[in-house]
C-alpha cells in the first residue's frame, strides 16, 4: 500500500511537512479535545428519554414555528438557554423544536461560541 505524500503543516507560519496524515508536523500536534471543567452536566439515557416523552406529549408542536404562526411537529428537545452559555438542564429551560428550527438555532449558537473564542 503506498504511503500518502507529505503535506505542509496546518499550523499557521509552519513550513514543516506532515507525514502521518494528521495535517500537523511533530512540533505542532493537534491539541486533545477536553471537556471544560465548568461544563454543565447533561441528562442522558432513560431519564432523558422520559423527559423527551413528557415534553412532546405536553407540547407536540415546534415552539419556534408556533411563534411564527406556522405548524410543525416538535422532534428535538432544545435548551432555550444553551448549556454552553450557562443554561441549566431543567424542565423550565427546554422547548420542543422541529429539526429545521433546531438546526438554525444550533448554528447561531455555534457562531456565538466562535465569536466568544471557544467552540460550544
Amino acid at each position: 500500500m503506498p504511503r500518502k505524500l507529505p503535506k505542509p503543516c496546518t499550523q499557521p507560519g509552519c513550513k514543516a511537512l506532515s507525514v502521518d496524515g494528521s495535517g500537523r508536523c511533530p512540533a505542532h500536534p493537534k491539541p486533545k479535545w477536553e471537556k471544560r471543567s465548568d461544563a454543565t452536566k447533561r441528562i442522558t439515557g432513560r431519564t432523558l428519554q422520559r423527559l423527551r416523552e413528557r415534553l412532546f406529549s405536553a407540547e407536540p408542536l415546534c415552539a419556534e414555528c408556533s411563534r411564527q404562526g406556522s405548524v410543525a411537529e416538535a422532534t428535538e428537545r432544545d435548551h432555550i438557554i444553551p448549556l454552553s452559555e450557562g443554561g441549566e438542564d431543567i424542565e423550565s429551560n427546554v422547548q420542543g423544536l422541529c429539526l429545521s428550527c433546531h438546526e438554525a438555532k444550533s448554528k447561531a449558537e455555534r457562531l456565538r461560541a466562535i465569536k466568544r473564542g471557544r467552540r460550544g
